[in-house]
């Protein structure tokens, strides 16, 4: 078996570097409200300040749903194509596959909730206690 030269692993090295960081992309979801419920695809992940990391490729879309007491739930949709990523146009010069992942997130993402009217007392269910 053959044994790659320094250069050479330096060089593999590096390009799965720049592969592996070029493919991910981070957002923070902000909200007026701290603390405020996050869910993304309808699934709760955390609140906010919200740190999102994916690896969804160019023009992929997350829904990003903010609930909190006492304001109404706020919708929004976050897309894979807000901001150009030189890591991922590095890797995809010398992997070509990163260019799948050449757009990234805006670093933030600001979410204004509204005051509503709390829920009404007749839709909450009384709570049952073992006796």
């Amino acid at each position: 078996m053959k044994k790659l030269s320094k250069k050479t692993s330096v060089a593999v090295v590096t390009a799965l570097v720049f592969g592996v960081v070029a493919c991910s992309s981070s957002t923070v979801i902000r909200s007026n409200v701290q603390g405020a419920k996050v869910y993304l695809n309808g699934e709760y992940v955390g609140t906010t300040p919200y740190t999102m990391t994916d690896t969804k490729i160019v023009g992929s879309t997350t829904t990003v749903r903010l609930e909190a007491p006492g304001y109404e739930p706020t919708h929004g949709v976050i897309s894979r194509s807000e901001v150009f990523s030189i890591g991922a146009c590095i890797g995809g010069v010398l992997v070509l596959f990163p260019f799948l992942w050449i757009m990234g997130y805006k670093p933030e993402h600001f979410f204004e909730l509204r005051p509503g009217s709390p829920v009404p007392r007749a839709m909450i269910a009384p709570t049952i206690r073992p006796r």
